[in-house]
């Protein structure tokens, strides 16, 4: 399993949100890149870029500090927030990321699926599932939003050829409330092909080993290596055993 740093990008700083309210921000780092060189430093051999301005706004919005990480990083890096359509995707895959991850787009147009593993390949789309009480929401998770049924929209897009799938159980995100094992267990049963990457509610060496002996593709991790909760280099040291 490979465990995945999160640097989630909110006004040029590295911040996390809990259950994605910008309202409730906590911020970690002034310097994104610095902040990025720290994770490889310490053995993290993929990063998760997260462009949360773009996210509420639509469109990216931080793409410079993006491309300034993916450039120095020196490992893989996945990139969201923001990416609406193919333009913007083809965009960020240009920075050299070699994932780019969409959430709300698939909600809407679960079809732009399949365009975009025809355009660029299976590895290089994410589709982003972000779940609470059962529905995949996009629109950056704001209140009133309705969504679609998550294990649905995650068998079509199996269907239309996408083969990973970043689960984040909203009500978990930044919190340390442990990951949803039967939220990721259901999105695996409902794409078995697929590889699942768990998102959110890390907060313990424990929460990686359980992942890991569940065999998810990956696991990204926020708040707890940034807390000081769960040390990098010892969670990594766990998912490569």
């Amino acid at each position: 399993m490979h465990l995945i740093p999160a640097i989630d990008l909110l006004g040029g700083q590295v911040v996390r949100l809990a259950q994605g309210d910008y309202d409730r921000v906590t911020t970690y780092s002034d310097d994104p890149v610095a902040q990025a060189r720290r994770w490889v430093d310490q053995g993290a051999t993929r990063l998760h870029l997260v462009d949360l301005d773009g996210a509420r706004a639509g469109r990216p919005v931080q793409s410079d500090i993006i491309a300034r990480i993916v450039a120095t990083a020196g490992v893989p890096c996945q990139v969201a927030g923001g990416l609406r359509d193919a333009v913007a995707v083809a965009t960020a895959l240009a920075t050299g990321a070699d994932r780019a991850i969409l959430g709300s787009a698939l909600v809407q147009d679960p079809g732009l699926g399949r365009t975009l593993v025809d355009r660029h390949g299976p590895d290089a789309i994410v589709a982003a599932i972000d779940v609470r009480d059962g529905r995949a929401l996009g629109d950056g998770w704001v209140p009133g939003a309705t969504g679609t049924p998550a294990l649905d929209l995650i068998a079509i897009l199996a269907a239309y050829g996408v083969r990973w799938f970043a689960v984040t159980a909203i009500a978990r995100d930044g919190l340390l409330a442990g990951p949803d094992l039967d939220l990721l267990a259901q999105a695996q049963a409902a794409a078995p092909d697929a590889n699942v990457i768990a998102s959110a509610g890390v907060s313990s060496l424990a929460d990686i080993t359980a992942l890991t002996e569940r065999r998810y593709a990956g696991a990204i991790v926020g708040r707890a290596i940034y807390e000081g909760t769960v040390s990098l280099p010892e969670a990594l040291s766990i998912t490569r055993a």
